[in-house]
């Protein structure tokens, strides 16, 4: 997956930075989608539990003046990315007055949403101040019947599960009582595109991201499905939720699985 964004239009880029303070303001994390022609920042909160619903749409072409995507393939065009809205927020505070914003995909340590604000200065050179948003971990699954057999095992000793994962191809399975400790390793399952394409030499693709999750509900998604995919991905956002992405020729899905408190 590839994205690479450009605003010089000042007007165009105070626009875009009233929304991204509007979208802090109405939830604390979302989804952003981006497509050839749009953005979308989505929140999904359960209904159920008194939470709120939100989609909020932009035409990349009424504020980007470059603007470069490449989704998971050329039949599924698009690249989901979770975030902390505040830091999205929280970078764009700098770009008041800026001469050009620059917003791409990296991976530093762990995949990023790179936004570079190219300053005004009274010299005639600029100073660029870069900020690193961290998004996720994104990691192929092993056979997903494998992988429902050793949860199905482990939830007879405890209800909650540690999903570990890192840029190394490496994924962990772990529970944790006050008697044991188990954990399965999966190793050699391999990284999509983003994570391999990053040179950054301080890297660490060892470095594991992880959540805490019910292990009921990743029982339940793993128990329901149905359709060999070619393609399952898991994506970890640190400490935050899981999101499973499956994709076979003709269908698509994702599940969402939150953090525990």
């Amino acid at each position: 997956m590839k994205f690479r964004a450009k605003i010089v239009d000042g007007a165009c880029l105070n626009h875009f930075t009233r929304i991204s303070n509007m979208i802090a303001k109405l939830a604390k994390t979302c989804t952003l989608r981006i497509s050839p022609d749009k953005l979308n920042f989505i929140l999904c909160d359960k209904l159920a539990n008194g939470g709120v619903s939100m989609w909020c749409e932009l035409e990349q072409e009424n504020f980007f003046n470059e603007f470069q995507m490449e989704g998971v393939s050329a039949e599924n065009n698009e690249i989901y990315l979770e975030l902390t809205s505040e830091n999205l927020s929280r970078a764009l505070k700098t770009a008041q007055n800026a001469r050009a914003l620059k917003i791409k995909l990296t991976n530093k340590h762990f995949p990023c949403l790179t936004v570079s604000v190219e300053l005004l200065s009274m010299s005639s050179s600029s100073r660029i101040v870069t900020h690193d948003i961290p998004i996720k971990v994104s990691i192929y699954l092993p056979v997903l019947k494998t992988m429902k057999s050793v949860v199905e095992k482990m939830k007879n000793i405890s209800n909650h599960l540690v999903i570990e994962a890192n840029l190394d191809g490496e994924l962990n399975l772990k529970i944790e009582t006050e008697l044991v400790c188990v954990t399965t390793h999966f190793k050699d399952l391999g990284n999509p595109p983003l994570a391999s394409e990053s040179t950054h030499e301080d890297r660490n693709v060892e470095h594991m991201a992880e959540v805490h999750i019910d292990i009921r509900k990743l029982l339940q998604f793993l128990a329901g499905q149905q359709v060999n995919p070619t393609k399952a991905l898991c994506n970890i956002v640190n400490n935050k939720m899981v999101h499973f992405d499956l994709l076979h020729e003709d269908v698509s899905l994702q599940y969402f699985i939150p953090a525990l408190s």
